[in-house]
């Protein structure tokens, strides 16, 4: 099929950009890389009047370090995060997620903040954004706010970003010495989206106990989410085996899981522990710079 008939928009500029968002409100689509939008729209499930593209906002586009923390552009793509030199050395946890993310042609124009805007149940970013405790900076021509990451996934394909907003940029704090980041997932064999994927960052305090914890949840529910219960479980406490495999038992507590042509609510719910004890003795592997 092919999309509805719609005006184009390219604005160059961030401020161009937020008054087109005004001025054409709900009639109006944004598109970034266009891999959730432009599917939509050919299957007519979309039918925006109007398409605002951002891609030639350039400020949209960096990956820097600022005042202490990483700052990543919405417009930065699947493989700039990838490549980054920066995100090596600062947060591999990124790079490591961005990498399993599609395919080359879909990592060459994907986006974060499309990824995080569309906010997929089954997309790889939110998992390993909700375990690096993410700030979402939306941008309207109000002004800008902070949506701290536990906040922002709300339902299928729901965020906290209200009409007239734009999602510019995700701030990440450094990572704690000794710490330690991973993600694995069970991805769907056509698409590559997770069928069960879990972020998890460790930081290992005095006496080789867990200090924190954070352990991010995609694939499994109709929104990302962070295990509370495995993360409780593990605070204070030394990374035995038999401790990491009770706590991976715990992701799913208190979730529905989805059920689908894909993977039953029972299989997704196992798929998950698996995968949380992966994740788990990856990142606890990593801390102190060791690699897993």
């Amino acid at each position: 099929m092919i999309p509805a008939p719609f005006e184009y928009f390219a604005p160059k500029s961030l401020d161009e950009a937020l008054r087109l968002v005004e001025r054409h409100g709900d009639e109006a689509k944004l598109l970034a890389g266009g891999h959730s939008l432009l599917p939509l729209m050919r299957l007519r499930l979309s039918a925006p009047r109007y398409v605002i593209d951002i891609g030639r906002v350039r400020s949209l586009h960096s990956i820097r370090e600022e005042s202490g923390r990483l700052v990543i552009g919405a417009l930065a793509t699947h493989h700039d995060v990838e490549t980054s030199e920066l995100l090596h050395i600062t947060c591999p946890l990124l790079p490591e997620t961005a990498a399993v993310i599609g395919d080359v042609q879909v990592r060459s124009r994907g986006t974060v903040g499309g990824s995080l805007a569309h906010a997929d149940p089954a997309a790889d970013y939110p998992a390993a954004m909700l375990a690096l405790d993410a700030e979402i900076v939306a941008t309207s021509s109000s002004g800008t706010r902070v949506i701290p990451i536990a906040e922002y996934f709300v339902d299928l394909l729901t965020t906290q970003l209200r009409p007239g907003e734009i999602l510019t940029e995700v701030h990440i704090p450094r990572p704690a010495e000794r710490s330690g980041a991973a993600y694995r997932k069970l991805p769907q064999p056509a698409s590559h989206f997770a069928l069960a994927g879990v972020a998890a960052r460790v930081t290992l305090g005095a006496g080789e106990k867990i200090e924190s914890v954070a352990i991010g949840v995609t694939g499994v529910a109709v929104r990302a989410y962070r295990a509370t219960a495995a993360e409780q479980m593990l605070i204070g406490k030394i990374a035995a085996p038999k401790l990491l495999a009770e706590a991976a038992e715990k992701v799913t507590d208190g979730v529905d899981p989805l059920a689908d042509i894909h993977a039953s609510a029972a299989y997704r719910r196992a798929a998950a522990a698996v995968y949380a004890r992966r994740a788990l003795d990856a990142a606890i592997a990593r801390v102190g710079g060791k690699k897993s």
